[in-house]
């Protein structure tokens, strides 16, 4: 989804972020080692983001929001989504726009400029990127299975269903919840889950016509 907007995806083919192996720039362990490199990859991410627009995947589920009680379960971290005027979005792996205290999990604050080191809590302590790194717990994600599992309509949307456990909330819809699966390249089949459609193409063409698909067929 991020990507048709222009946001390079962090990982590439052989598993590097930006050219860093990813527990370098993603783990408490490489921000413990080299916080200066982990700080100016997310300063990065976070220049690129200010750069970047929602395109159209993003305004078709604000479309469909008029109509429909939607709510966005993503692992991306900008927030385009909200720029979009989506108002019910749930970041599973947090938030670029954000930052929080190394020791005060719940000391967060808005930042869209670089942190860098130096940049403090109230407490003295140092601020880092409000992002779940690899091994540590992801805080959204009982939000994310009670929202599966009451969803009467599923959307899968741009995922290579690789990343756990975001890639497991699939297992938490309801029996005989109809789901969508958007992804020029599906790493899934439909038969591999019942009542799945497979939609083989991009956010910018699929969602939009996925949306209006269902308003015709809502009646809505």
């Amino acid at each position: 989804m991020s990507a048709e907007s222009g946001l390079r995806t962090f990982r590439d083919a052989n598993g590097l972020w930006e050219g860093h192996d990813v527990m370098q720039v993603a783990s408490p362990e490489g921000f413990a080692k080299n916080p200066e490199l982990v700080l100016e990859f997310y300063n990065q991410r976070r220049r690129q983001l200010l750069e970047v627009a929602p395109n159209e995947g993003h305004k078709a589920l604000v479309h469909l929001e008029k109509h429909f009680d939607v709510s966005i379960v993503t692992q991306n971290v900008d927030n385009l989504h909200e720029q979009a005027g989506s108002s019910h979005v749930v970041h599973l792996h947090g938030e670029l726009f954000k930052i929080r205290s190394t020791v005060n999990e719940s000391y967060v604050l808005e930042w869209k400029k670089d942190l860098v080191l130096g940049d403090l809590d109230e407490e003295g302590n140092q601020m880092r990127p409000h992002i779940v790194w690899f091994g540590e717990m992801v805080p959204m994600l009982e939000a994310a299975i009670d929202i599966t599992r009451q969803a009467d309509i599923l959307i899968i949307i741009g995922t290579s269903m690789q990343v756990y456990p975001a890639a497991s909330l699939i297992n938490f819809a309801a029996h005989g919840t109809p789901i969508y699966f958007i992804d020029p390249r599906p790493n899934i089949a439909s038969s591999e889950h019942r009542n799945l459609e497979v939609i083989a193409t991009t956010a910018t063409e699929g969602v939009p016509k996925l949306v209006s698909r269902l308003l015709k067929q809502y009646n809505t």
